[in-house]
């Protein structure tokens, strides 16, 4: 069972905005140019960039996601009490 991941997330206020982003990458749009431009966490101006972090660290729901979900992929949107995140993992260890 992975202990730590690596992953980048993009977080907007509304589910429907977090769905039209999530399109926006199945289409091929890169993630960190979206992370930079449309995330409300300080992360966005690193493209989202959350570096490396313990199982654990996160907010439930994110962390599940982060732990359980593809690698290299979308996952989203994923809801927390910070809002809608959009996430990518990165790599797990």
């Amino acid at each position: 069972m992975a202990k730590t991941a690596a992953a980048l997330h993009i977080l907007v206020k509304h589910e429907a905005k977090a769905q039209e982003l999530l399109k926006q990458l199945e289409k091929g749009a890169n993630f960190q140019t979206l992370a930079k431009k449309h995330s409300t966490c300080p992360s966005g101006k690193k493209g989202g960039s959350l570096g490396e972090f313990r199982r654990g660290d996160m907010v439930g729901p994110f962390d599940k996601a982060v732990f359980t979900g593809p690698i290299l992929s979308p996952i989203g949107p994923v809801k927390t009490k910070f809002g809608y995140h959009i996430i990518k993992v990165l790599y797990r260890t």
